[in-house]
């Protein structure tokens, strides 16, 4: 018998609101290069958003579970990765549709990345694309160096504040904006 799992699901386009619904599905089964990973914890990102609506480069078929990065636990694997990553705590990178706004989700074995045993869950899920996109523009687009100083606009956002962090990990003189008292406060601290 299979066993099930809850899951968010789009069976139309429009805003997350509207067309996410709660439902079982089938347990997902890793393929080759794949794990299979029980979802801890997951992080909601503009990208998911821009999903729903239909309006992301990625368009996976309908129906779909959004869900870009996720913390939790390999449960299983499929050909060709090492058996060992079962019960390791992982970052992980669903593939689009499949998503991680579900209790199982798949990865491709690439995709994941050990979490330290003392790393909390909520904290884990939401490294992953904000700080990757934060090195890529920093570090392989703007090639910032060590006395150069940085702006970043919206600091007090996901990508924005780990724009700053890897700006002063990188020896730079980090600049920020932010809308209104509140995310000013967060950008100071």
């Amino acid at each position: 018998m299979t066993r099930t799992v809850r899951a968010l699901r789009a069976h139309e386009l429009g805003e997350p609101g509207d067309v996410l619904r709660l439902e079982d599905v089938p347990e997902p089964e890793p393929g080759r290069g794949a794990v299979r990973v029980e979802v801890a914890a997951g992080a909601l990102n503009f990208p998911d958003v821009l999903i729903c609506r239909g309006g992301y480069q990625v368009k996976p078929p309908l129906p779909f579970t959004p869900g870009a990065e996720v913390a939790g636990t390999v449960t299983a694997v499929g050909p060709e990765v090492d058996a060992g990553l079962i019960g390791r705590r992982v970052i992980a990178v669903p593939d689009f549709g499949p998503g991680g706004f579900t209790e199982v989700t798949l990865a491709r074995a690439s995709q994941v990345f050990p979490i330290p045993d003392t790393f909390p869950d909520v904290e884990a899920a939401a490294l992953h694309v904000t700080y990757q996109t934060g090195h890529l523009a920093l570090h392989r687009r703007a090639a910032i160096r060590p006395g150069e100083t940085l702006l970043v606009h919206a600091g007090a956002g996901g990508v924005g504040s780990a724009a700053i962090q890897l700006g002063l990990a990188a020896g730079a003189r980090v600049i920020a904006t932010a809308g209104g008292p509140d995310k000013v406060a967060i950008v100071r601290d």
